[in-house]
């Protein structure tokens, strides 16, 4: 017994009572604030392995970014990463951090699909597909149920079947080999179907972006309701992004 209040007492309390207000480790990074004042943008852009740096104005593009950190290492006066986990969003233009800005990524009310807080405002279940992913961002989709974040209490869970689910969550690059159950999961989703993609290998293809064994073409086809960017996604920035989903247009409408 005295072991296990030695684990409590050196661990602290797992749980997170908030998820919408908890405190991340300084380590964690997060949204990048990027200073004006950058004037060797193009090293800066040529060390990105994605190509989410660009110019004019210097910008990095969370959808393609793998939070690496390398660009903070080399200008570390003029990039740093906070500790912002709320990253989500539903434009994918919204993904671009320009420089000299720091304010926070939110969803956008107008462009939530109205039947979407109404029918999931208290319930809603997705089907996780792994369309080439590498385990990681599906380890922390996993995590996102465990005792610390505790996403069932919100109605918010994953299923086994595409017929139980009201949509899907798509991890990885969306290989040649998936496409074809990719759609299939899709087709067999009752509608009205969300479409969330996690991670950045999900929205940009990652360090994929272009390879010959990608078919990304399903995501031209359908709205992506959520955006969810991460390398992988954190438990926080995916929970606090599905909630914003399904309660924010209830909010404003």
């Amino acid at each position: 017994m005295f072991d296990h209040l030695k684990i409590i007492i050196h661990q602290g309390k797992q749980y997170i009572p908030d998820v919408t207000t908890a405190v991340v480790p300084g380590i964690f990074r997060g949204r990048p604030v990027i200073s004006s004042e950058i004037s060797d943008w193009k090293a800066l852009a040529e060390i990105c392995p994605t190509g989410a740096i660009t110019s004019a104005p210097v910008s990095i593009d969370l959808g393609r970014c793998l939070f690496c950190g390398e660009c903070a290492f080399l200008f570390p006066d003029r990039i740093r990463f906070t500790t912002d986990y709320k990253l989500a969003c539903n434009v994918r233009e919204d993904l671009i951090i320009l420089s000299g800005e720091d304010k926070p990524v939110e969803l956008r009310p107008e462009f939530i699909r109205k039947e979407i807080s109404g029918l999931y405002g208290r319930s809603l279940k997705l089907r996780q597909v792994s369309a080439g992913g590498d385990n990681s961002c599906e380890l922390e989709l996993n995590a996102c149920g465990n005792v610390n974040f505790d996403m069932g209490r919100f109605g918010i869970e994953f299923v086994a079947s595409p017929r139980h689910a009201d949509g899907i969550v798509i991890t990885g690059p969306v290989t040649e080999n998936m496409a074809g159950p990719l759609q299939i999961c899709y087709d067999a989703v009752p509608e009205p179907r969300l479409i969330i993609l996690a991670g950045t290998d999900a929205i940009s293809g990652g360090i994929f972006d272009g390879a010959p064994a990608l078919n990304r073409s399903f995501l031209s086809k359908y709205q992506i309701d959520l955006y969810v960017p991460g390398n992988p996604v954190h438990p926080l920035t995916f929970i606090n992004g599905v909630l914003e989903l399904i309660k924010k247009r209830k909010k404003n409408d």
